[in-house]
């Protein structure tokens, strides 16, 4: 008979809470780079998607996602709406073990708690990449849709642990986690390494906003006005409770207080350090200048791209993964005046590029003590890589492609984007009523169209790189 381990559900209930809190860091991120006239839009983006995604994962988001395994591509059981079969067995005491004691003594319902607040924010970060031009309605229409039809098929293939069909053990982490009996195909038939989403949230969200931001459009003034941060501030406000928030994120992903806890928490925080390290050489080396918003922007990065590898990198490892993370998103970032998509805040060239990052780079330095396989520079082999490859090439096709059709049949039917007039006297007040800053001078808090514009300063903003 076993029990509950009290010790496991605290760590992981705690885990959900800091994972939770990122959201609005993300909102405060997001909000301070945009510009003064859409600031409470943006932060209402992020608000509304806990709202819309928590409802969802209670009634069947949960079950589409860790129900009983269909052929590796998505979950589904019955009892799992509405969470009735665990609330029915949430309790502590002797359980068995297929509704709720696991290999961790965890509840389905803390597991289940847990993961919701990865929903929330996987389609959180997406609004970054359609800031100042998209109407709300469209947006809460578009959160259902998608966290529907491409997070929970995803996050199915990659987070849905389960035994494997050949041999009876599990390619994952444990054998039998929680409801499913396969599990997903990336995890446990692909093989691949992903602990925290690099793939499933990171990769999953990028490829999503490019998708949307194609079918959505240029905002008015782009590449023709400088669009900076309106408050950097609420930027590195907003980048420490992500940080702070991120140890939920990854730590909380081992599912246990264990000294594998330990190894991710150090590797998320070196990895992070090593990035904010290499954008601001690369801003120095480009620009002649060192900025916070490239402090902030490459600890985000290196966050991102830990994500996937923080279990499976030694802390060597984890500074290599942070230090390319940190050079290469700081030149994705320039892509999109070059090739001329209009990715509001980045969240292509940061969260789609810092996935890719982190999730190939297992395939590089990836540690066999973690992995038990071998990478390329410990053990020679390629093999590792080209698994993660075809996760991450798998995830990036599935979420652009439904993406982008989600996106079309939104346009022909209700509309994506707001009227040209809203667009230039801001969305706070024409959507909302309401602004950020209710200022003597007459400049409208917010409202006024001479307001500081929206993405990043003058090393990276449309105006210098064009």
């Amino acid at each position: 008979m076993e029990t509950v381990d009290g010790a496991n559900a605290g760590f992981v209930m705690v885990c959900a809470f800091l994972v939770l809190l990122m959201t609005p860091g993300l909102a405060f991120f997001y909000g301070g780079m945009g510009r003064s006239k859409n600031v409470l839009n943006m932060i209402m983006m992020s608000f509304s998607a806990i709202a819309v995604v928590s409802v969802i994962w209670v009634l069947y988001g949960y079950a589409l996602t860790f129900g009983e395994d269909r052929s590796g591509l998505i979950g589904y059981s019955s009892g799992l709406l509405g969470l009735t079969d665990l609330i029915d067995n949430a309790t502590f005491g002797a359980v068995d073990a297929e509704s709720v004691i696991n290999t961790y003594g965890l509840p389905d319902m803390a597991f289940a708690g847990f993961q919701m607040m990865f929903a929330i924010i996987t389609v959180a970060l997406i609004s970054g990449a359609v800031a100042d031009r998209m109407r709300f309605g469209s947006w809460l229409a578009f959160t259902a849709i998608w966290v529907t039809v491409v997070y929970f098929p995803v996050a199915h293939w990659v987070f849905a642990f389960g035994v494997a069909e050949e041999g009876g053990e599990a390619a994952g982490f444990a054998n039998g986690f929680f409801a499913a009996e396969t599990g997903g195909w990336i995890v446990n038939r692909l093989g691949a390494f992903d602990l925290a989403g690099g793939t499933a949230v990171h990769i999953n969200a990028g490829a999503a906003a490019l998708a949307l931001i194609l079918v959505l459009g240029k905002r008015k003034g782009f590449r023709k006005e400088p669009m900076r941060p309106h408050n950097l501030p609420f930027v590195m406000l907003g980048t420490g409770l992500l940080w702070f928030g991120w140890f939920g994120f990854n730590v909380g992903s081992t599912l246990g207080s264990t000294a594998y806890s330990g190894l991710v928490l150090v590797n998320t925080q070196v990895a992070a350090s090593a990035a904010v390290l290499a954008w601001l050489v690369v801003e120095k080396l480009r620009d002649g200048h060192m900025t916070t918003l490239g402090a902030a922007s490459g600890a985000v990065a290196g966050l991102v791209a830990i994500t996937p590898s923080c279990g499976f990198v030694n802390g060597y490892g984890a500074i290599a993964v942070g230090v390319v993370a940190g050079a290469v998103c700081a030149f994705a970032v320039t892509l999109k005046n070059r090739l001329g998509y209009d990715d509001a805040l980045d969240v292509v060239g940061v969260h789609l590029v810092g996935g890719l990052v982190g999730t190939l780079m297992i395939g590089i330095v990836g540690d066999q003590t973690h992995t038990l396989t071998e990478s390329l520079l410990d053990g020679g082999s390629a093999g590792l890589l080209g698994t993660q490859a075809v996760a991450a090439a798998a995830v990036l096709a599935y979420s652009f492609v439904v993406t982008l059709v989600i996106a079309l049949l939104l346009k022909v039917t209700i509309g994506l984007r707001v009227k040209e007039e809203e667009e230039v006297v801001g969305i706070d007040q024409t959507t909302h009523a309401e602004t950020a800053y209710d200022l003597t001078s007459g400049l409208g808090g917010g409202g006024s169209t001479t307001s500081p514009g929206a993405v990043r300063q003058a090393p990276s903003s449309t105006a210098v790189s064009s």
